[in-house]
């Protein structure tokens, strides 16, 4: 099987797999928001938002750093998978087991506290998930780790509809979250190679060399990726902190094509990378910039033709007592933009060696848009926070490419890139035009949304965004 068709066997099976998961992600969203209601929806959101800080802060990169050290040579994979899950185990239990304690320190209301007790063990299986995703992108085996996901998806939305349906409140729909992140990860540990714990001397001085770098910038990813929703309840009510993180979430389940997409492409950039193959390295760098952004720039239209209803959608009725509350979901995507560079040329960073040369891209970072909060939050709120966040993902995105494109002595071509923005912008105008969007109602946002699929797939083929030779290639039998 060629290379070429190997990715897109991964991708097809990663977008079906993620669009399934996507759907059942987002009823969960919607189970919740009408079950808990405005308010303790944002305490979820409040709880979340600080294992979400805990978890990147002691993230450390683990993901990242296994594939990438699983696809290059003259390394005992074995022993190296059997190390990596060790201390991820040990950082995880360490990191996560503190969280419970730590949120004793925040003038949050009790449930929160007790949500993030309860959710610190969710937020460990988590942790341990990406060793097993690091080795399922590396031996480009992703049909494994998606059906993990489905699996606990299914879980989760079959115990929320429980909940709702006996009016169990807060606390029991968090509990929920957590088992169905342990059946998932339970699931990737059953069907992965033996996976045993160890600690070898020497594998681990080779592991800590590699991570060191990815770990500091990830610390301080932490304070710029997850800050907005750590800071946000100390300024502004509960229900403001919901929409917020209502529209985060979208924002969340969007862009994780782009880590779907790197998380394929990574082990081939460093396949050619490593064993010095120019021109196989250069291919799979533009076929990174390409295929993120052409997954995520139509996205960006859709969200902002389409912000009300969606937003509607996932909130329910108690969402339509805002006044316009997609205006937030519009504004926060722009940082989608920010996010698929801040992704791509992260990853190719991290490909060619240079962690250590984008540290100040992330320290500064962390440091901008930590002082931006404290000062925006206080005065504009929400929309404070989301200024901030745009801010921190074009900052490091921007600075990523520049660096990325020095190191490597490449500069991917553009061309692609506005070819999508030209289709993505009309799309968006036609399905703008066309659809009622002031009366709009689940089943036409539903047939807005193929609608907009439907034309941007035929105005791919029609700019040649996709060449035939690509589409031939995948369809081959062999």
């Amino acid at each position: 099987m060629s290379t070429t068709k190997l990715i897109a066997k991964n991708t097809i099976v990663q977008v079906v797999g993620k669009a399934i998961s996507t759907v059942l992600g987002l009823v969960a969203v919607g189970i919740m928001t009408r079950a808990l209601g405005v308010e303790k929806f944002g305490w979820y959101v409040t709880a979340t938002g600080f294992l979400q800080f805990i978890g990147i802060f002691s993230d450390f990169g683990f993901t990242a750093i296994t594939a990438k050290m699983l696809s290059e040579p003259d390394l005992d994979k074995e022993k190296l998978l059997n190390n990596l899950f060790t201390w991820r185990f040990l950082t995880a239990l360490f990191f996560q087991g503190l969280a419970p304690f730590i949120i004793l320190l925040f003038p949050y209301p009790a449930p929160i506290k007790m949500a993030v007790a309860i959710m610190s063990l969710s937020f460990f299986a988590i942790s341990l998930n990406q060793i097993f995703i690091g080795y399922c992108q590396s031996a480009l085996k992703m049909a494994l780790q998606m059906t993990g996901e489905i699996l606990g998806r299914i879980v989760l939305v079959a115990g929320l509809l429980m909940v709702a349906a006996q009016n169990y409140g807060f606390l029991p729909a968090m509990t929920i979250i957590t088992i169905a992140s342990v059946i998932y990860t339970g699931y990737l540990w059953y069907k992965s190679p033996a996976v045993r714990f160890s600690i070898d001397k020497e594998t681990s001085k080779i592991i800590f060399h590699n991570i060191w770098p990815t770990a500091t910038t990830v610390i301080f990813n932490a304070f710029y990726l997850q800050g907005d929703r750590v800071i946000l309840p100390l300024y502004t009510a509960q229900t403001e902190v919901a929409l917020y993180g209502a529209a985060y979430r979208i924002l969340d389940v969007v862009t994780q094509s782009a880590w779907m997409i790197m998380g394929v492409m990574m082990p081939l950039v460093v396949f050619a990378w490593s064993r010095n193959l120019q021109d196989e390295f250069k291919r799979k760098y533009q076929m990174s910039l390409d295929l993120v952004t052409l997954f995520l720039i139509p996205m960006v239209a859709g969200i902002v033709v389409l912000a009300n209803p969606i937003m509607h959608l996932i909130g329910g009725a108690d969402f339509k007592n805002f006044d316009n509350p997609g205006r937030i979901l519009q504004f926060l995507s722009i940082a989608i933009v920010g996010i698929a560079f801040g992704n791509i040329f992260g990853y190719m960073a991290l490909s060619i060696d240079r962690q250590r040369q984008a540290l100040w891209i992330y320290i500064s970072d962390a440091v901008l848009t930590t002082i931006a909060y404290f000062v925006l939050i206080p005065r504009y709120g929400i929309y404070g926070a989301a200024g901030a966040a745009i801010f921190s993902e074009v900052y490091a995105g921007l600075g990523l490419m520049f660096l990325a494109n020095y190191y490597a002595q490449f500069v991917p071509s553009f061309k692609t890139l506005f070819k999508i923005i030209l289709a993505s912008g009309l799309m968006g105008i036609v399905i703008y035009k066309l659809q009622p969007l002031h009366t709009i109602n689940s089943l036409n946002l539903i047939f807005s949304i193929i609608l907009g699929a439907g034309i941007y797939a035929f105005l791919i083929l029609a700019l040649r965004i996709i060449s035939k030779q690509t589409i031939l290639e995948v369809l081959k039998r062999n």
